[in-house]
This record gives C-alpha cells, sequence and structure tokens, in this order.
C-alpha cells in the first residue's frame, strides 16, 4: 500500500514513549500507513536506532529526545513537534513505567514518580496539543493504560490508581469536547511482549507471584505481541473508527472477561 493511500494518509501524530516495545510499533504503523509522525522517549540510544530503522525502509520519522514527566521536557518537545508537523491530528500518550511493590512498602516518591510519568505527563502532553486541535475542529487522543483499571493487580496498587486516573481524564475530555471534533481513547493491554512486561513480570517474580510464560499463557492465552497493541492503536487513530469516544478498549484476548 503507497502511503498516499494509507489510512492516516495526510495526518500527523505525536507519539510519547516511542522508541521501544508497542510504542515503537505503533510509530511504524503510523508511518506505513500515511502519516507524518514525531515520536518522544527518553531513551536517546533506542529513539535514534528507529530512525535509523525507519530510514532502512524509506520512512521518515523524526525523534524528539525528553521525558515527558518534566514540564520543561514536555514543552519543549510538543512546541519542535508543532514545529516539524505544522499541526498535530493525534496524539498518542503511550509513555508510562511501573512498580511493583506491596502497598504498605510504597513510598511518597514510588507515588510521585508512577504519578507523574503515568496521569501527569498524559494531562500535560494533553493539555498543550489540544488547543490547537480545537482551532482545527478535530483531533484523536489516545492514552495506553492497562487491564488494572478493570482486574486489579496484586501488588500494583498504586500503577492501577496512576491508570485509573489517566481513564477519567480520558472520559472527560471526551465528554467536553466531543461536540467540537474531539475524540479520546483508553487502550488497554494486557501482558505484552516488550521491556515493560518483561520488567513487570520479572518484578512480580521477586514477590513470588508465578508470572511464567505458562503462566500468563492460562491468563491471556498467550503472550500479547507489540504490533497488536499498534494495530489497536492505528484503528483508534482512524476514521474507521470514528464513533468510539470515551472508550476503554482492552486488549487483553479475555484476560479481564475471566
Amino acid at each position: 500500500m503507497s502511503r498516499s493511500a494509507g489510512m492516516l494518509a495526510g495526518q500527523t501524530a505525536l507519539i510519547t514513549g516511542g522508541a521501544k516495545g508497542a510504542g515503537a510499533a505503533s510509530v511504524r504503523a503510523f508511518l506505513r500507513e500515511g502519516c507524518r509522525v514525531v515520536f518522544a522517549d527518553r531513551d536517546q540510544a533506542a529513539g535514534d536506532s528507529l530512525v535509523a530503522e525507519c530510514l532502512a525502509e524509506n520512512l521518515t520519522v523524526h525523534f524528539e529526545h525528553g521525558d515527558v514527566s518534566i514540564r520543561a521536557d514536555v514543552e519543549r518537545l510538543v512546541a519542535n513537534a508543532h514545529s516539524h508537523l505544522g499541526k498535530i491530528d493525534i496524539l498518542f500518550n503511550h509513555a508510562g513505567v511501573i512498580i511493583v511493590k506491596p502497598f504498605l512498602e510504597v513510598t511518597l516518591d514510588d507515588w510521585d514518580w508512577l504519578m507523574d510519568n503515568n496521569a501527569k505527563s498524559a494531562f500535560m502532553v494533553t493539555r498543550l496539543v489540544l488547543p490547537r486541535m480545537l482551532e482545527q475542529g478535530r483531533g484523536v487522543i489516545i492514552n495506553t493504560s492497562s487491564t488494572g483499571v478493570k482486574a486489579a493487580t496484586h501488588l500494583e496498587s498504586v500503577y492501577c490508581a496512576s491508570k485509573a486516573a489517566m481513564h477519567q481524564l480520558a472520559r472527560s475530555i471526551a465528554v467536553e469536547y466531543r461536540d467540537r471534533g474531539i475524540r479520546c481513547n483508553n487502550l488497554c493491554p494486557s501482558f505484552v511482549r516488550t521491556r515493560h512486561g518483561e520488567d513487570e513480570i520479572d518484578q512480580l517474580r521477586r514477590y513470588g507471584i508465578l508470572t511464567s510464560e505458562g503462566d500468563v499463557n492460562i491468563m491471556q492465552g498467550r503472550i500479547c505481541e507489540p504490533e497488536e497493541v499498534a494495530s489497536v492503536a492505528l484503528f483508534l487513530a482512524s476514521d474507521a473508527s470514528s464513533f468510539i469516544n470515551g472508550a476503554e478498549i482492552m486488549v487483553d484476548n479475555t484476560f479481564t472477561a475471566v
């Protein structure tokens, strides 16, 4: 399929946490469907590597190095994204972190770190991107959340809370700006074959929680691949999902259904 004929032809997107895993898979998927993309990440090496990989496929992408939990970085990278793209039609708030700990061992610093990197980062980026979307009369916002907002995960109380904050933020934005052309949805994966997913499994194992691939297979059939998350992000970004707004899309192969 030519870029001019893609699902996102003529569209522009800012993707945070785009250097690795499902974020990188989404960068590739958006580019292949004709979208112009700026992605942001605090991992400089991974970001540079993805740019080189895309160039080898004759896909041009722009990388902004920055930390979306830091206000100054957010202001810079959003300004640069607007400058590079001219407009932002699609915002994919994919960046996020996780801590696995018993609730009574969670510190205030842990709470702040999770909230800053998950809920606050989505708030800060959206707050800067949304005004231009309103001027355009249309825009799509997607947040990567977690099945943990529906099926609370053992030893992940504050992580789940940070993602739940993202959910209500997205719902509220969808309701408030629906009639001004804005759609805002949450994408909720279960265990995915990414560094983030592997880190979560490693942390759970330290506390004796059974999370081998066989254990995960019992819960969700098999490990989700990053490209499967990206395909849902692509759907939510496209006009194919034009009547989906304020929703939670579970990407979990029955994890939250049983």
